[in-house]
């Protein structure tokens, strides 16, 4: 017996990757997951050609709602030039025809790990969210049977608990991402890893937000014009990072989320999270005629 006699000749793939089987469940879970906004819809995640736990989520449901007519941005904790993002982005042009861009506002699809871009979305703009685990109940029961029965029961007793014991022993809650917030008034959901600084974004937003979790075989969705409410106290309002008095080195930005940048001399300098929004303020410095969107925030605050 030889290798070759063990293979099959070979034969394209469908477009897009996915078989059409897997985009027709993909597209009715997601239907079913706008009209129940912040349940968790299960479904049967497939094989891609990355790794379990690196976006196989939001590259599934990227591949299903591609087409050649949309132009779609990829960005990996807020950098369009990271590995991870470069390659999905190739890979995502490649089985689809579509096209790609780094800039915000020319996209129709945005797929991202663990950041909301600074520029404000449109009504005509989806963003796909990888989500690592979507379980937001997992930390009080880690049992996913009973986990389940608390969803539909919208018994949060538990969770509510655990963020009073976090402010009894800490002085304030210790979630610093996937901060767990209560969507439409009924489901409480993860919203993916991002940061508190992102999750105002999703509030009463004008885009759809689809979140999807390959490794654990959950999709959810945050539809346009819907309450995203991050869970607090009355007397303990919600707090983002303070970021708003931080510059950037590169870019000059201020008011933004940063990321940090340790020195030799145990120091710091920032640089903004969003690469390509200090890409575009470095070319309008250098006097291009660079078109930049309103942004979510001004000078660190939310805007209303």
């Amino acid at each position: 017996m030889s290798l070759t006699g063990l293979t099959r000749p070979w034969k394209d793939f469908s477009y897009g990757f996915l078989d059409a089987s897997a985009k027709r469940e993909l597209r009715r879970k997601m239907l079913k997951a706008v009209a129940v906004p912040g349940c968790q819809m299960p479904y049967a995640s497939r094989e891609v050609p990355i790794a379990r736990g690196w976006g196989t989520g939001g590259l599934q449901v990227t591949c299903t709602l591609l087409n050649p007519g949309h132009t779609v941005k990829v960005i990996d904790q807020g950098a369009d030039d990271s590995v991870n993002a470069a390659s999905i982005r190739r890979f995502l042009t490649r089985v689809s025809g579509a096209r790609s861009t780094w800039d915000t506002l020319e996209a129709s699809l945005i797929q991202s790990r663990h950041r909301v871009p600074e520029e404000i979305l449109r009504e005509d703009q989806i963003l796909i969210l990888q989500v690592p685990n979507p379980e937001p109940l997992r930390p009080v029961e880690p049992n996913m049977s009973v986990a389940r029965q608390m969803h539909a029961d919208a018994d949060y007793g538990r969770m509510w608990l655990q963020l009073y014991e976090q402010i009894v022993r800490s002085g304030r809650v210790m979630f610093g991402a996937a901060y767990p917030s209560l969507v439409h008034g009924r489901y409480v959901m993860t919203p993916s890893p991002i940061p508190r600084w992102d999750v105002p974004k999703l509030n009463m937003a004008r885009h759809l937000t689809i979140l999807s979790a390959g490794r654990e075989k959950r999709l959810y969705a945050v539809p346009p014009y819907t309450r995203v409410e991050p869970l607090v106290f009355d007397d303990v309002p919600y707090k983002v990072e303070e970021h708003g008095h931080l510059t950037c080195y590169r870019s000059g930005l201020k008011g933004f989320f940063m990321n940090e940048i340790p020195q030799e001399d145990g120091g710091a300098l920032h640089e903004v999270s969003d690469s390509h929004l200090g890409i575009k303020a470095i070319r309008q410095g250098d006097g291009e005629d660079v078109a930049t969107g309103d942004t979510w925030y001004t000078n660190g605050e939310m805007g209303q």
